[in-house]
């Protein structure tokens, strides 16, 4: 436990990125609960399962609550009586005013980018999709507005080449814990400076869907090799090859000399290489329908179709 005087704090959170926030302010200060989404039909079966941070936090010890709305008088009863100094917000929805005022110390959301770029529910994939070399974690006294708050703490972080959305997630896992109790410090000794958001310079991340996402290979190759690391691995980009959908979550741009048109393929030298407007990408992982992902020589060891042709 951390020397100073434990706040009482509760967290809200629901996908995988934000366990291993809650894991380490619980180590450091513990948690009186957790706020998460209630459970949600997965899979082909629709079977009801809980979200990622709901069972971290069973496993933990850690009272959990699962508010349908958020607006609800019981839902701000219960957490009234918890008597919080502190709320930690990750990757979690819009909460009321009403809500936002009951901690004693303040509310902060962490968020994946450097306000106020990238507002919105998918600033990670926006940074990659753009072909950002620099990224970073905002921490913020949250408002009603969304990530419009405050600034309290902001790092850079690079961004490897060629990186996913997914690798980049796991960066932010990584990172994102330290800051977090950084900044539950700043609120306890109550000696931060505030900065305030231009917002002249605001962007919009807004969420993605699958449909948006079929692969347009009328771009240049390296804003196409954005688009699909940016997109990976959820929703996925996607294209139509021989009238079956398949997911491309890996790509870099090519470095070979072959003369490709927009949508040709060629496979090769244990390659798959795709024309664009200018250069060509070269896929690095697919996922057939109804098969796992697999890298590229796995595909093409079970390959059976034409060497060459052109993307439906």
């Amino acid at each position: 436990m951390n020397n100073q005087v434990n706040p009482r704090i509760i967290f809200f959170g629901t996908p995988e990125i934000a366990v291993p926030i809650l894991e380490e302010i619980h180590k450091q200060y513990g948690i009186i609960a957790v706020v998460t989404n209630p459970d949600k039909e997965q899979g082909r079966g629709k079977k009801l399962l809980p979200s990622e941070v709901k069972v971290k936090a069973m496993s933990l010890g850690i009272s959990v609550l699962e508010p349908i709305d958020l607006k609800s008088e019981e839902f701000y009863d219960e957490l009234n009586q918890l008597n919080a100094d502190i709320f930690v917000v990750f990757a979690f929805k819009i909460l009321p005013n009403n809500i936002l005022e009951l901690p004693k110390l303040g509310s902060f959301n962490i968020h994946p980018s450097l306000l106020p770029k990238y507002r919105g529910a998918a600033p990670i994939n926006h940074s990659i999709i753009n072909g950002d070399k620099i990224t970073g974690i905002t921490t913020f006294l949250m408002e009603q507005k969304v990530d419009s708050g405050n600034i309290l703490i902001q790092e850079e972080l690079p961004i490897p080449e060629d990186s996913t959305a997914g690798d980049l997630q796991k960066i932010v896992m990584q990172i994102a814990p330290e800051i977090a109790i950084k900044t539950i410090n700043l609120l306890i000794r109550g000696d931060f400076q505030l900065l305030h958001q231009d917002n002249s310079l605001v962007t919009k991340a807004s969420k993605l869907f699958k449909e948006n996402c079929q692969i347009d290979f009328n771009q240049d190759a390296e804003v196409v090799k954005n688009f699909i690391n940016g997109v990976s691995p959820e929703p996925a980009a996607w294209l139509m090859w021989n009238n079956l959908n398949y997911k491309i979550l890996r790509a870099r741009k090519s470095h070979d000399n072959n003369k490709l048109q927009v949508g040709e393929y060629l496979i090769q030298n244990k390659k798959i290489l795709i024309g664009c407007l200018h250069s060509a990408i070269e896929v690095l992982e697919i996922q057939p329908p109804t098969k796992k992902v697999m890298n590229t020589k796995e595909f093409i060891n079970g390959y059976k179709g034409d060497i060459q042709g052109y993307i439906t």
